[in-house]
């Protein structure tokens, strides 16, 4: 049989249960006619690159599928008839990767990174900007009025 990587996502707003059992639903198509999905990656919910049907945002799914063209094409329509999948997407690939999805595998360096506490994402130390802002304001606000008077010159003095 064919080997496919199978891609849907699903409205932001579903919960992680509707997203399982939507998930499941489909897993449950594909073995009913024959066909095997070894593994499933949830990708969690990540921003869309333009709005789909009013969602910024969606639930991300794969499958690597062993199944039929005719389950594919089961699958594909009863996606076609579900509210909550905004897309999907079936590529035909020549054999299985093994182990983490690339889209894991990033997920997993994200989080190794934000352990080590570099990057832009460590909140706590807040950004340069903010940073170099706040220690100008500190040393204005810290300085002494200067001598000389209360006169400021304004630029209209002729």
């Amino acid at each position: 049989m064919p080997l496919y990587e199978h891609v849907f996502l699903t409205r932001q707003d579903a919960s992680a249960q509707q997203v399982e059992d939507l998930t499941a639903q489909f897993k449950g198509i594909f073995e009913q006619m024959g066909g095997k999905v070894p593994k499933t990656e949830q990708w969690g919910v990540k921003s869309l690159s333009y709005r789909l049907r009013k969602n910024r945002k969606a639930h991300f799914t794969l499958f690597n599928v062993d199944a039929p063209a005719a389950a594919l094409n089961e699958v594909e329509r009863q996606e076609r008839l579900s509210e909550d999948v905004l897309r999907y997407i079936t590529v035909r690939v020549d054999e299985h990767e093994e182990g983490p999805s690339a889209m894991m595998r990033k997920v997993d360096r994200d989080r190794e990174r934000d352990d080590r506490g570099f990057g832009f994402r460590d909140r706590d130390r807040g950004s340069f900007r903010d940073r170099d802002r706040g220690e100008h304001r500190r040393d204005r606000d810290s300085r002494p009025p200067r001598e000389g008077g209360d006169e400021t010159p304004t630029g209209n003095e002729g």
